[in-house]
C-alpha cells in the first residue's frame, strides 16, 4: 500500500503539465471529509491516506505519495437534493432563508449563486417545498462549505497587528476641555509670601 500524507490544495504550485500527468482518485463527499482512508487511484494503486485530523479533501486537490508520485482529486458523482427557487410562487431571496434554516440544523450545504445542494433527507426536502423552494434528487459532485476555522479553508492566516497606540495630548492656549482625564500636570512650585500683620496701639482717651 502506497503511503499518502501530504496534500496540495488545488494543485496550488504544480506544474501544468505534472498535474495533467497526475493519476487520479474519485471520492466521495463521505470519503473526502476524512482524514484517514483507503482508496484505489486510476492506475490501480491502493493508498493509504494519513492526513492532519481536520483537512477537508476537495476536488481538484493533489495528493502526494512517499514515493513522490502525485494523485489528483475528483469529487465522484453522488445523490445529493438540488434546491432551486420557484419562478411562479417565490423569489431568489427564497434561497437565502433556505440556507438560514438548514444552517440552523448544521446542514451541509453547498452554496451556488443559483442554486443549494444538501445530501437526501426526505424531512428537510418537505420543509424547503413548503417554503415554495423546488427540490430535485440528482447525481452530482458535492463540496459543501467548510466551516470558518477548518483545515480545509484558504489556508493562510491574518496576522492583525496591534492598533497603534494614541499620540498623547498637548495642551495648547486654547485648550478648554477638563483635566480629569487621569493624566499628570506638572505645577510649578509656588514660593511662599511673608506677610507682616501690625498691631495697632490702643488710644488712651
Amino acid at each position: 500500500m502506497l503511503q499518502v500524507s501530504k496534500i496540495m490544495p488545488q494543485g496550488a504550485g504544480l506544474a501544468p503539465v505534472l498535474h495533467k500527468r497526475a493519476a487520479t482518485v474519485e471520492l466521495d463527499w463521505d470519503i473526502r471529509q476524512k482524514s484517514r482512508f483507503e482508496a484505489t487511484d486510476s492506475l490501480g494503486r491502493q493508498l493509504g491516506i494519513f492526513l492532519p485530523r481536520g483537512t477537508l479533501v476537495r476536488g481538484g486537490d493533489v495528493l502526494v505519495a512517499e514515493d513522490g508520485s502525485m494523485v489528483k482529486v475528483i469529487a465522484a458523482p453522488q445523490t445529493v437534493l438540488r434546491i432551486t427557487a420557484c419562478p411562479t410562487h417565490g423569489s431568489p431571496f427564497d434561497l437565502t432563508r433556505a440556507a438560514y434554516h438548514l444552517g440552523n440544523r448544521h446542514v451541509p450545504i453547498e452554496l451556488k449563486p443559483d442554486h443549494l445542494k444538501i445530501e437526501p433527507d426526505h424531512v428537510l426536502a418537505d420543509m424547503l417545498r413548503s417554503m415554495h423552494l423546488i427540490v430535485n434528487e440528482v447525481s452530482e459532485s458535492f463540496e459543501p462549505e467548510g466551516g470558518a476555522y477548518t483545515a480545509g479553508g484558504h489556508g493562510h492566516a491574518h496576522s492583525h497587528a496591534p492598533a497603534a497606540a494614541p499620540a498623547p495630548h498637548v495642551h495648547g492656549p486654547d485648550c478648554s476641555h477638563g483635566h480629569d482625564h487621569g493624566h499628570e500636570h506638572t505645577h510649578h512650585e509656588v514660593q511662599p509670601v511673608a506677610i507682616q500683620i501690625h498691631k495697632r496701639k490702643p488710644h488712651n482717651h
